[in-house]
């Protein structure tokens, strides 16, 4: 499993894509932590708002295009090793969970270096490292690293996953953010099984999200097992 998860992680490095990524995600925290008390001449924010005002243009940038940005990247970290008939190689050399897990650890580890390293970058400017906040943010890209990881082994076509992690990552936090914050009562309980609902909360909850990016990723391995490659 940690062959599989660092040659994941550092492939993520190798795109156009992923330098694009990080590199929007790094000016994102720079500038935001820079210029974050201009918001103050505009917005009214609350005592706790303003003690965390500097990670508010990453922390948007994350929760509306994150699920986009990890499904741009690894979208096909598993259907791309049966198309490229690799897969049947690596299940010679170890097991389908060591696979499965070793795909996931490698992305969850190349987003945790790119926003620890972005919140970093905020630390300078507010003095302080926001933990909660930063557990908070991990916590919902691992919900997202799973949910691509399970569409990457329930659809094998690379191509269709590229063109449904685009649907998914434009309208999951929408949708996510209306279920969260609508009145309507024939909807609102799916509020509880959405990520946004926990991340609204101020407690550590958030532990929630993780029991479902774990469900996501053992589903994503009882289908895997069963598949052929």
């Amino acid at each position: 499993m940690y062959v599989i998860s660092k040659r994941e992680f550092f492939s993520l490095f190798k795109s156009i894509k992923s330098i694009l990524i990080i590199g929007i995600l790094l000016l994102t925290a720079y500038y935001s932590a820079k210029f974050s008390n201009v918001l103050l001449n505009v917005i009214e924010f609350t005592p706790e708002e303003m003690e965390h005002i500097h990670t508010l243009g990453l922390l948007t940038l994350l929760f509306l295009f994150g699920q986009l940005f990890v499904m741009g990247l690894s979208h096909d970290c598993m259907n791309r090793e049966t198309r490229e008939r690799t897969m049947r190689f690596l299940v010679t050399r170890t097991s389908r969970a060591s696979i499965l897990y070793g795909k996931f650890f490698g992305i969850a580890l190349f987003w945790f270096v790119c926003v620890a390293i972005s919140f970093i970058i905020i630390s300078i400017f507010s003095k302080q490292f926001a933990v909660f906040i930063f557990s908070q943010t991990m916590s919902l890209l691992i919900y997202q690293i799973a949910l691509t990881v399970l569409l990457s082994v329930l659809i094998p076509k690379p191509g269709i996953t590229m063109f449904l992690g685009t649907i998914i990552g434009l309208a999951f936090p929408i949708f996510g953010l209306w279920v969260t914050f609508t009145s309507n009562g024939w909807v609102s309980w799916i509020k509880f099984i959405t990520p946004f609902y926990y991340l609204e909360r101020e407690d550590y909850t958030i532990a929630v999200i993780l029991l479902f990016a774990s469900l996501m990723l053992l589903i994503a391995h009882l289908i895997f097992k069963r598949r052929e490659c």
